[in-house]
């Protein structure tokens, strides 16, 4: 059995829901205003440089979910998914993932996006699997921490073996990889069909040198 995984952000939709996330924090004034807009933007620019440090990181992006109750946050992703998300979808990524579904493939999203704000993302776009760094919860709680392995760079292919080890059926068959960032090299440098999509110069650059396939969804 086959299956064809994607990348998020700036992949399948036109943005960084992480960012993104963030950025609205800070206009509903759920968070301290310009100082996390300051550090939101130097993580993201850290992440675009391949330079992120995905523990400083996330101990940053989780706090806020920690101060708020279930009622409060899920409240906010709504609007969020209605007022930011709803810009970025990519008709072209939807359409790609229509193509893997009709030829049987399982559809996967590996994201080092935290699972909250990705969820209602990934179950619009109806796939079948959703791998993110999942926030720690207690007794309906957020407590800032992450549970696991982060679903970043290497994290990616660790997370994915993790799946396969009790989803046999996928182990031998074809695998195919979407990404738009040299964070996600490890994971492309491991399955058969690596694409490049809308990708960063870094990405672009090894995708040339070996011969992957380059390709838009914008």
């Amino acid at each position: 059995m086959h299956l064809a995984i994607f990348d998020l952000d700036n992949t399948l939709i036109g943005g960084d829901s992480d960012h993104a996330w963030g950025e609205f924090l800070v206009q509903r004034a759920q968070v301290d205003g310009e100082h996390y807009r300051s550090t939101n933007d130097h993580f993201y620019r850290d992440y675009q440089r391949g330079e992120l440090d995905i523990s400083a990181y996330l101990e940053f992006a989780l706090a806020p979910l920690s101060l708020l109750s279930r009622e409060q946050l899920e409240s906010l992703q709504r609007e969020f998914m209605q007022e930011v998300v709803s810009e970025l979808w990519l008709p072209r990524a939807q359409a790609l993932i229509g193509e893997h579904r009709r030829k049987g493939h399982h559809i996967m999203i590996i994201t080092a996006t935290n699972r909250f704000v990705v969820e209602p993302i990934a179950a619009h776009l109806g796939v079948d699997t959703l791998l993110a760094t999942e926030p720690e919860e207690l007794e309906g709680r957020f407590t800032g921490r992450v549970v696991g392995e982060p679903c970043y760079r290497a994290g990616k292919v660790v997370r994915l073996q993790q799946w396969l080890s009790h989803n046999a059926d996928y182990v031998d068959g074809q695998k195919w990889f979407y990404s738009d960032s040299i964070n996600d090299l490890p994971l492309l440098t491991e399955v058969e069909h690596p694409v490049a999509v809308d990708p960063d110069a870094r990405l672009r650059t090894e995708a040339e040198a070996r011969g992957w396939p380059v390709i838009s969804l914008r």
